[in-house]
């Protein structure tokens, strides 16, 4: 089977960011199959290109199954709402008339956000005569809606209809959270399947020592409570700082900021004002380094804003902490949330309240045993329900099944 992705965010495993795909690919590649991936130059974590001139197209390799054609994109992503739409429509182009090119194919796979890529992947799948399979990643536009992003009544009404278009069209719906179907279902997706978003246990093994880490950026001795992952407007890093300013009688806790996004310039610029010494904000790392980083931690957070439609998501970075044999502190109401309880994997907090924050990092800070605790469970949970071969495993069989 050839399999043909269109993802503007597309991050490899050497690259910062949200890997899910590659590492889908990498499974089905083992199995037999081939993938050929158009994606951005454009990071969608740092806003940054991969070389100074882009090029119409630039190809890529990972061994002989999996190709990643880098199309042209328009390089301002982070600049503003309006040039990140630009940003999205040049993508949509230039992954069109390249996906034009890609022969033989047998699926074309949609993913969203951006939504508007979604289209390029139902017009490929109809001119090639083959199956279209929408994944919906975030619940794009309501999530925009939701935060303030999107607030032109005439983008939102387009935006709507383009994600009840699409959801229609395809010959299959997938959702990476339990807590998208009935969403996607009232928008008329017919035939919708859950692979949630999962973690490579064997990438995250707790065995790996996190000495390196500390060493490198002078936390030896210390609790580290790390957040690794996007610094924009829906995670809610204030709270983090606001925290941080709670703990600051603790000097043998430190707070770590990995990660890139918008709001970072801000954040950090607020944390030199307030004299937050127990706060440090580290560059984003590749995927493939972040075992390290997480091995270097005591506890993990995960936290967005207190938005009513985040209690659907699954966060992917709770289950590499969770794989990492790291607590979790959870400001994350809603489906994420029962997966933390019902692993007795880390302390739930209220979303947007820094008292419940700090109280939590220092109840993990006092108790040693109970975060060790915490994060077996975490490690063994994962094991049994959220591993990335079996989740794979079962993309594949949807895929297969589409094709047949």
């Amino acid at each position: 089977m050839h399999i043909l992705l269109i993802h503007q965010a597309f991050a490899a495993l050497d690259e910062p960011g949200g890997t899910r795909h590659h590492e889908l690919a990498r499974y089905f590649a083992e199995h037999g199959h081939r993938v050929t991936i158009i994606a951005s130059p454009i990071s969608y974590l740092t806003g940054k290109a991969h070389s100074t001139k882009i090029p119409w197209v630039q190809k890529q390799t990972d061994g002989d199954c999996i190709t990643i054609l880098r199309a042209y994109t328009y390089p301002s992503l982070h600049r503003s709402f309006a040039y990140r739409l630009i940003s999205f429509f040049s993508f949509m182009l230039s992954s069109f008339l390249i996906g034009l090119s890609v022969k033989q194919i047998d699926l074309v796979w949609g993913t969203s956000p951006p939504i508007f890529q979604g289209l390029t992947a139902w017009a490929l799948a109809r001119l090639k005569r083959k199956p279209f399979l929408f994944e919906v990643r975030d619940l794009w536009p309501a999530f925009a809606v939701a935060v303030g992003v999107l607030q032109s009544p005439a983008l939102i009404k387009l935006s709507e209809w383009l994600e009840r278009f699409l959801y229609h069209q395809a010959n299959r719906v997938i959702v990476n959270s339990p807590g998208f179907i009935h969403h996607v279902q009232s928008r008329g997706a017919k035939d919708v399947e859950l692979v949630p978003n999962g973690t490579d246990t064997v990438m995250f093994n707790p065995q790996v020592g996190g000495s390196s880490f500390r060493q490198a950026h002078g936390l030896e001795g210390k609790f580290v409570v790390l957040y690794a992952g996007a610094h924009g407007m829906s995670n809610d890093l204030g709270v983090i700082l606001d925290a941080a300013k709670r703990l600051l009688t603790h000097p043998n806790i430190i707070l770590v900021l990995l990660g890139d996004g918008k709001d970072k310039p801000a954040l950090q610029a607020r944390a030199r004002q307030e004299g937050l010494g127990n706060l440090l904000f580290l560059p984003p790392i590749p995927k493939i380094d972040m075992p390290a980083a997480l091995s270097g931690a005591d506890a993990c957070i995960a936290i967005l804003k207190p938005v009513e439609m985040y209690k659907t998501t699954y966060p992917n970075k709770v289950f590499d902490y969770m794989a990492a044999g790291k607590p979790v502190i959870l400001a994350i109401e809603g489906v994420i949330r029962e997966v933390i309880e019902n692993a007795g994997a880390g302390i739930p907090v209220t979303p947007g309240d820094p008292a419940a924050l700090s109280d939590a990092i220092l109840r993990l800070a006092d108790d040693p045993a109970l975060a060790r605790q915490m994060g077996q469970n975490a490690r063994s949970y994962v094991e049994a329900h959220f591993d990335r071969a079996a989740l794979a495993s079962k993309m594949l069989d949807v895929m297969l099944g589409l094709v047949s």
